[in-house]
């Protein structure tokens, strides 16, 4: 019991079924919490019925209303940490994220020696597939203006595929964290990287959700223009 892989859901109902039963049956023993913010679509009950089946690798804690990626992640990283956990991994519900990379970065962390292992989509062998142009040039140029602003050497700062080891959770205060959307990946990269923790990139392939309906708000995009300028601050 060392990898806890975190799933924040909501309306997720086309997807959960299959993206847990996809990590479950990777080689590794891999263990899944979901944090679900209140899904009206049905999509905690879709877990209830897998725990029977899953009982000692599936948890699921259900929140009241939509409080933010960010907070969902920070619980789960704190409920890692209550349990041990040695490796902990963020994963999106909706395929866009390969579980089979999983893999891939628990090697980083755990073989090759990085304190944080980040999915990223800028790296070569990086790959984008299903996205529109011009989200693609929102993107890439987010990453160049964060790596400007906060001179942080990665090339996906926004990427919310990453592994992160127990030690850099333990050391970063998760309660002074401060953002909840896209900036949020971007704080906890940063902060891994300032108190000294070797970040390493790891290329893959991201693919747009099929099913499902994106979250993406331009409240998100705004809060992480700003927030890097904050960041410097930290």
């Amino acid at each position: 019991m060392d990898k806890l892989v975190i799933i924040p859901t909501y309306n997720e109902k086309e997807n959960i079924e299959k993206i847990i039963r996809k990590v479950m049956s990777l080689d590794g023993r891999f263990h899944v919490l979901i944090v679900d913010d209140g899904s009206p679509d049905g999509t905690p009950d879709i877990v209830r019925v897998l725990q029977s089946e899953f009982s000692e690798a599936l948890h699921l804690v259900c929140r009241t209303g939509k409080l933010g990626l960010g907070t969902a992640y920070i619980f789960g990283f704190k409920w890692a940490l209550e349990r041990g956990y040695e490796f902990v991994f963020e994963m999106d519900a909706d395929f866009s994220h390969s579980p089979d990379d999983l893999i891939r970065l628990h090697h980083t962390c755990a073989q090759e020696g990085a304190d944080v292992a980040v999915g990223s989509r800028y790296v070569r062998g990086g790959k984008l597939v299903n996205w529109p142009l011009v989200r693609k040039i929102i993107s890439k140029g987010g990453a160049w203006y964060t790596k400007i602003i906060t001179w942080m050497p990665v090339q996906d700062p926004t990427a919310g595929f990453v592994c992160y080891r127990k030690a850099v959770l333990e050391q970063i205060p998760l309660d002074n964290v401060q953002f909840v959307g896209y900036a949020f990946q971007v704080e906890m990269k940063y902060r891994a990287w300032k108190l000294g923790f070797k970040i390493k990139e790891v290329p893959i392939t991201f693919i747009d959700r099929i099913e499902g309906i994106s979250k993406m708000s331009s409240n998100i995009v705004k809060e992480a223009m700003l927030g890097v300028w904050k960041m410097r601050n930290f």
